[in-house]
């Protein structure tokens, strides 16, 4: 058995810088709220994301991008759209809801992709990240349960529903992106799902002003637009393709699962931006998912440790 290397513990060292990048994408939405509507919000992320990574995709990685077959090219583009829904649905929820309330739901993804990864991927679920992922879900619970909800009465219901919604989306599309990334580089990846993202957003902007909704995509004051460059950077760039980096070296379940400190780096945020105090039951849960990211991790590291001792 050997030790673990720099290069061996490199995907959980990405994995954590992740979740502290994600943790910002509710503080930056809810001042880019001020003035821009939420699908305008999601389409400005997801644009501004492609944007920045299109000269490194097209250059850099240019043949591997030729080299996409058809069959996974479709895989990248349903992975998109399941993106675009799951940001669309999120970030409408925050309209709604509270942050810890909205950001507990939408994190319940590793309960969907636990239900499915076995079967779908042949990822067998494991005792300790079975313990794990039941600590997380609890501790996302009394999360939920202590942040109660806004003002927003009946509208709180609704928001709380999209921010599940949107846990459903995310939970495809890291199915789908654990088997594509074991064929794809993260660069040409995330620049194939993030485009297909964004256009699908503009695309549904663009519907919603025919139809008669009112979804102002321009005219903002300059904070908005940074807070937009903001969001695309830092949690997006930052922590999605964070987690994208990691799929290639660990399950789909660890890697949602880990997702679940999200939470608690919000939580963290909301006290020193926003002034939303935990409570004791918050602070009881945030314990939880901590405990049960290290049950996960312990159970992926010893899995690979078994896996380099086979001869």
């Amino acid at each position: 058995m050997r030790a673990r290397s720099v290069r061996d513990i490199a995907p959980y060292i990405v994995i954590a810088v992740g979740i502290c990048a994600v943790s910002t994408a509710s503080i930056f939405i809810r001042y880019a709220q001020r003035e821009a509507p939420s699908l305008v919000i999601a389409a400005y992320r997801l644009a501004f994301a492609t944007l920045i990574i299109t000269p490194l995709a097209l250059t850099r990685y240019r043949g591997e991008l030729r080299r996409v077959t058809r069959r996974d090219l479709r895989w990248a583009v349903l992975s998109g759209l399941f993106l675009g829904v799951h940001f669309a649905a999120w970030i409408s929820s925050l309209d709604y809801t509270t942050v810890m309330a909205s950001v507990v739901l939408v994190t319940t993804s590793p309960l969907w992709v636990a239900l499915a990864a076995a079967w779908l991927l042949n990822e067998p679920l494991r005792r300790l990240t079975l313990a794990g992922l039941a600590l997380t879900l609890l501790g996302g619970v009394l999360i939920a349960v202590g942040g109660g909800t806004n003002d927003g009465g009946d509208n709180a219901l609704w928001g709380n529903f999209l921010a599940l919604a949107g846990a459903w989306a995310v939970a495809v599309y890291w199915l789908i992106g654990r088997s594509l990334r074991a064929r794809l580089s993260v660069i040409p990846y995330t620049w194939l799902v993030y485009g297909t993202a964004a256009l699908a957003l503009w695309a549904a902007v663009l519907v919603g002003n025919l139809a008669g909704a009112d979804l102002p995509a321009v005219g903002f004051a300059p904070e908005t637009y940074l807070w937009l460059v903001l969001l695309a950077v830092v949690p997006q760039l930052m922590g999605h393709s964070s987690f994208n980096y990691a799929l290639a070296h660990l399950s789909a379940v660890f890697v949602s699962v880990a997702t679940l400190g999200e939470p608690v780096g919000s939580a963290v945020l909301a006290l020193l931006i926003l002034g939303e105090a935990p409570t004791l039951v918050q602070a009881v849960g945030a314990v939880l998912i901590m405990a049960g990211i290290l049950l996960a991790s312990r159970e992926e590291q010893a899995a690979a440790l078994e896996a380099d001792a086979a001869p």
